[in-house]
């Protein structure tokens, strides 16, 4: 950041009194602009026995497949986000939804809430953002071009919950390591 939102003056980082973190702070009409994770917010679909996956038409991670997810809105719970992303990207509609997961990811600066919800008469197609949308059984999945590591991470906790018969809330942080490798802890 360069320059104030409220008056247009250049900004410096600093630690501002009373604080313990570096912020940008206005000088001249002392504003301090906070920076704090973004929520992304999105939805296991499931259909029979298979869920929606989308193919991103949108960087990052072009061409891959991912859960219809995104960034949170103002003005709307984490719930409606996680419904209007799936009718965005696969104009699909979900209801009887729960919360699956949740994964801290400090290093991009995101908070990730995953639901589990029923794919409304299993209708879905292609959104804005997505190229390909489909319903997939588990061996289907094309594990090797997921775009995230959190989509990997939930796609397993729900296989894994699938086959233990009941689904229970997820929470984890996904920690990247120096050689481009990921730790993930539960907790």
């Amino acid at each position: 950041m360069n320059f104030c939102s409220a008056c247009g003056e250049k900004v410096s980082f600093l630690i501002p009194e009373g604080d313990n973190r570096h912020r940008h702070v206005c000088q001249s009409c002392q504003t301090i602009h906070y920076e704090n994770p973004k929520i992304v917010t999105g939805c296991i679909a499931q259909w029979q026995d298979k869920i929606l996956l989308c193919k991103r038409a949108i960087e990052p991670r072009y061409g891959l497949w991912t859960l219809p997810a995104g960034f949170m809105e103002n003005q709307e719970t984490n719930l409606q986000g996680a419904a209007r992303e799936t009718a965005e990207e696969a104009n699909a509609e979900v209801d009887n939804m729960q919360l699956f997961c949740v994964f801290s990811i400090a290093h991009i600066n995101q908070v990730y809430t995953m639901y589990l919800g029923d794919l409304v008469a299993g209708q879905a197609s292609a959104g804005e953002e997505s190229l390909d949308v489909a319903l997939l059984a588990e061996d289907e999945i094309p594990w090797q071009e997921i775009a995230f590591q959190v989509i990997n991470e939930t796609l397993k906790l729900y296989y894994e919950d699938k086959k233990q018969g009941s689904f229970k809330t997820h929470y984890g942080d996904i920690i990247k390591q120096d050689n481009n490798s990921y730790l993930v802890n539960y907790f």
